[in-house]
C-alpha cells in the first residue's frame, strides 16, 4: 500500500481530481446554459426526429477566449495540465468507468431489466456498447455532449504544450506555433460545422457505452496530443521552406476534409443543392458524384489522414512516435472505407456498381 502511495500520491490525484471533474462540470453547464440553434438529427428506430441544441462553436470560443484573457490579464499559465498529465490520465479513465457505471444502471432501470436474468456475456457487452441510444440529462444528450470534454480537452492539452515550452526554455518555436494553428483551426472548422455530427453513424446507431465514452473523454484528448510532447524540447527551429511546405499539405487536407463532408450534408438535406457551383450530379437522386465526391468516394477520410501527417510533420523526423497517430488513423479509417462500403453494396446493390465505376477510386486517385 505505500509503495502505492508513493507511485500515486494522493495529493497530486486529488488536484488532478478537481481540474477534470471542475472542467468537465463546466462543459456541462455552458452546454446547458450557452445559447445554441435547435436541428432535428436523423429518424430514430421509433420514426421519430431527435432535437438537439448545437452551442459548441460558442462553448469553444468562449473557452478560448476565456484562456487568452487568463494568459493576458491574470498571467495564469496551463501548464501545470502537462505537469499533472499523467494525474489526469488516471483521473479520466477513472471517469469514463464511473460514469459507464452509472448509465448501466439508468438503462437497467430504463427498459426494466433489473429483475431479469443476466449472463456474464450480456453484461460485459450492455457495460461496452451501452444500453441506451440517446441519454439524456437535464435535456443534454450525453452522445453530443461527451465532444466537449473530448475536443475542447484536447484543445487546451494542446495548448498546454506551448505554455509548458514557454515556461521551460523562454520561447515558443515556429513548429510550436504552427502545431497550435493546426489545432486550432481543425476543432473551429469542427465546431462551425457541428450540424454535421447529427448524420455520423455514432449518433445515428451506437448506444453510449464504455466503447465511445473512453474514446472520448481518454483516447481522444491524451493519445491525440501526443505530438505535443515531441515539440517542446524541439527548439531548433525548423526551416522557413518546409514550414511553408508543411501549412500548404494541412490547408490542402483540410479543405477536402471539411469540403467534402459539406458537401455531402448539403446533398443529403436538399439533393438540389449546388456543388461547386452547378446543381449536384447523382446516380438515380441517391449517390452523389459531384465535387470532391465525383474524384473520390472517401475522400473525406484521405483530407483527414492529409491534416494529421501535416501536424505530426511539425516535429520533424527525429522520432516514430509522433507518426503513430497518423498511421493509427491511416489504418483505422482504410478500413472504415472497407467497410463502409460493405454496408453500401448491401444497401444499393446494383447502383453501388454503377457509382463504382463511375467513380473508380476510393481514397487516393489513380492509386486507390
Amino acid at each position: 500500500m505505500n509503495h502505492l502511495i508513493n507511485l500515486i500520491p494522493p495529493v497530486g490525484l486529488s488536484y488532478a481530481s478537481l481540474m477534470f471533474v471542475g472542467f468537465v462540470t463546466v462543459m456541462f453547464i455552458g452546454t446547458i446554459f450557452l445559447p445554441g440553434k435547435q436541428y432535428t438529427g436523423c429518424l430514430q428506430p421509433d420514426g421519430t426526429g431527435k432535437s438537439y441544441k448545437l452551442n459548441g462553436l460558442l462553448l469553444f470560443m468562449a473557452t478560448t477566449l476565456v484562456v487568452v484573457i487568463s494568459t493576458l490579464v491574470f498571467h495564469l499559465t496551463l501548464a501545470p495540465i502537462i505537469t499533472d498529465f499523467w494525474y489526469l490520465f488516471i483521473v479520466a479513465n477513472l471517469f469514463a468507468f464511473t460514469w459507464t457505471g452509472i448509465l448501466y444502471v439508468k438503462g437497467q432501470r430504463t427498459q426494466g431489466v433489473n429483475h431479469q436474468p443476466q449472463t456474464l456475456g450480456k453484461i460485459f457487452s450492455d457495460l461496452w456498447l451501452g444500453m441506451e441510444l440517446n441519454p439524456t440529462w437535464l435535456g443534454v444528450d450525453l452522445k453530443m455532449f461527451a465532444y466537449q470534454p473530448s475536443l475542447i480537452g484536447l484543445g487546451l492539452i494542446n495548448a498546454a504544450f506551448a505554455y509548458f515550452q514557454y515556461q521551460k526554455y523562454g520561447e515558443i518555436t515556429i513548429q510550436m506555433w504552427m502545431f497550435q494553428v493546426f489545432w486550432w483551426l481543425y476543432l473551429a472548422t469542427h465546431y462551425y460545422y457541428e450540424e454535421f455530427m447529427l448524420s455520423t453513424w455514432d449518433i445515428i446507431a451506437e448506444k453510449l457505452g464504455f466503447m465511445l465514452i473512453w474514446g472520448d473523454i481518454v483516447l481522444v484528448p491524451f493519445f491525440y496530443s501526443i505530438i505535443g510532447w515531441h515539440l517542446v524540447d524541439a527548439i531548433e527551429p525548423i526551416p522557413v521552406t518546409g514550414a511553408i511546405a508543411i501549412a500548404l499539405l494541412y490547408l490542402v487536407g483540410l479543405t477536402i476534409f471539411r469540403g467534402s463532408n459539406a458537401q455531402k450534408h448539403r446533398f443529403k438535406k436538399n439533393p438540389q443543392a449546388n456543388i461547386w457551383g452547378q446543381p449536384a450530379q447523382t446516380l438515380a437522386g441517391k449517390l452523389l458524384v459531384s465535387g470532391w465526391w465525383g474524384i473520390g468516394r472517401k475522400l473525406n477520410y484521405t483530407g483527414e489522414i492529409l491534416v494529421y501527417f501535416s501536424i505530426a510533420l511539425t516535429s520533424g523526423f527525429h522520432s516514430m512516435i509522433p507518426y503513430l497517430l497518423p498511421l493509427w488513423l491511416l489504418g483505422l479509417l482504410c478500413h472504415r472505407a472497407w467497410r463502409d462500403e460493405q454496408r453500401c453494396q448491401a444497401k444499393y446493390g446494383e447502383l453501388w456498381q454503377d457509382y463504382c465505376t463511375k467513380v473508380k477510386f476510393r481514397m487516393i486517385p489513380f492509386v486507390y
